[in-house]
């Protein structure tokens, strides 16, 4: 919803007194950046109007700022003389922080002060008009995510700085001091619960300190909201702890990676599941079938959306349990994409494509786009997948690295006019200065590889 709808459901001053009788005097409004962290200001109570009605100015150059601070010469930042933004207060999200008395948390609708328009940069507008082509053809997006995370604690000794806060084996989809002898996902998931964001269930995952939380499924946009302040308040909750929760695909050489799943599926305007179709092969309606083939052929492209770092591409490969080749199985967790088992109101796709580093507005507007264009094009796939999905003599390879992954998306131009060229430019330059960056480090492995015998 926009800030002007929002407001007129919630009039400001009637929601700060509203606030002020349950204890809250700071409203914290925050939003997306390009990369997903959360950007945000503390606005004391008695200045919500004004943020409403004026909005927060920002630099919009935060859009095109690095994890180290450095900024990005993207089209609009520095060689517009960093211009502003601003944010208003989506009344809408807001909610009271469990583990932050006095405090409330919003989101924040970006514009262009100069255009009243939205941001190019801004992910939250960018799957809104992915959403409204959605609409235009009568379907509306459902999206469930699933997210995991490792959770590290200090060691001085360490790579990083960091080590695995618990490294037991074996402890794959468990709960209890088995695997997490300080009761973190517990204390987590009530304050989860409490924040009122749609948080279902948790478990231990496959390697020592990694968890996974689900979310309920919901509309494209709520969905993407949810799955944001999920991240925002697991990696917060971390530190409140002394500890980090990372996000990151891989950060471990003896670990697997953290996967971002998500189930989509789409309603018609009755809100009848338009996948489903107890009368045809798979129960699968053509609709489905041609969701999954416009999945398949914009999966390079999707890829530097889904996997959106230089990391990401270290958690794929065969045996990893995460997607390496193009293709798709019934209920078969090997394939890029897998249909589970669910039919009737749950008929769904699960794109396993996506990791944990991935922005969740631009990995849903993505997945939307391309089953999307996979629908409108009348698209067929291939057969499905049968037995286990690593041999590449059946299907093609996914991007290998960041660098093919970009390339991909910039060629895909049926894809990038959805996403619209704005925001496709100023993605693919700050992701190749991302590369450009990293070519230029000297890392670790290369010290030890050649630095003695060389």
């Amino acid at each position: 919803m926009s800030a002007q709808h929002a407001q007129q459901a919630h009039q400001p001053h009637e929601v700060v007194e509203r606030l002020a009788a349950e204890g809250i005097d700071v409203v914290r409004v925050g939003y997306p950046d390009l990369i997903g962290t959360d950007r945000a200001r503390d606005v004391l109570l008695s200045h919500l109007p004004s943020a409403c009605a004026h909005g927060l100015a920002f630099c919009r150059a935060v859009y095109h700022t690095t994890p180290q601070g450095d900024v990005v010469p993207v089209t609009g930042g520095l060689d517009a003389g960093l211009p502003d933004i601003l944010v208003r207060p989506d009344l809408d999200t807001l909610a009271a922080l469990p583990w932050e008395p006095g405090v409330a948390w919003c989101l924040g609708d970006v514009s262009d002060p100069r255009t009243g328009a939205p941001a190019p940069e801004s992910p939250r507008d960018l799957l809104r008009a992915v959403l409204a082509r959605c609409g235009e053809h009568g379907l509306s997006p459902v999206v469930g995510p699933e997210l995991e995370y490792f959770l590290c604690e200090t060691d001085p000794a360490a790579p990083g700085g960091w080590r695995r806060y618990c490294e037991t084996s074996g402890a794959v989809y468990t709960t209890g001091l088995r695997a997490d002898p300080d009761n973190h996902l517990l204390r987590l998931l009530r304050l989860l619960r409490d924040l009122g964001i749609g948080v279902t269930n948790g478990n231990h995952e496959f390697e020592g300190a990694q968890f996974e939380i689900n979310l309920i499924h919901s509309g494209a946009a709520d969905a993407a909201d949810r799955a944001f302040r999920l991240k925002s308040a697991v990696k917060e909750l971390a530190r409140r702890e002394g500890r980090l929760a990372t996000f990151m695909a891989k950060p471990f050489n003896n670990a697997g990676g953290s996967g971002f799943h998500l189930h989509l599926s789409f309603q018609d305007a009755e809100g009848r599941d338009v996948f489903d179709a107890p009368s045809r092969p798979h129960g699968l309606s053509v609709t489905a079938l041609h969701a999954v083939a416009g999945l398949l052929a914009h999966a390079p492209a999707l890829s530097a959306l889904a996997n959106p770092t230089i990391n990401s591409y270290k958690r794929f490969g065969p045996h990893t349990l995460a997607p390496w080749l193009i293709d798709w199985g019934l209920d078969n967790r090997s394939a890029m994409v897998r249909v589970p088992p669910e039919r009737g109101a749950g008929a769904r796709l699960e794109l396993r494509l996506g990791d944990a580093s991935a922005n969740p507005y631009l990995l849903i507007a993505g997945a939307v786009g391309a089953a999307l264009l996979g629908i409108t094009a009348g698209e067929e796939p291939p057969t499905p997948l049968e037995g286990y999905g690593y041999d590449t003599t059946r299907s093609a390879l996914l991007p290998s690295g960041l660098t093919a992954a970009l390339d991909a998306l910039e060629a895909d131009t049926a894809l990038t006019a959805v996403l619209g060229k704005e925001f496709t430019t100023a993605f693919l330059t700050y992701k190749r200065n991302e590369i450009e960056r990293f070519q230029q480090h000297v890392t670790d492995w290369e010290f030890t590889e050649y630095a003695y015998h060389l």
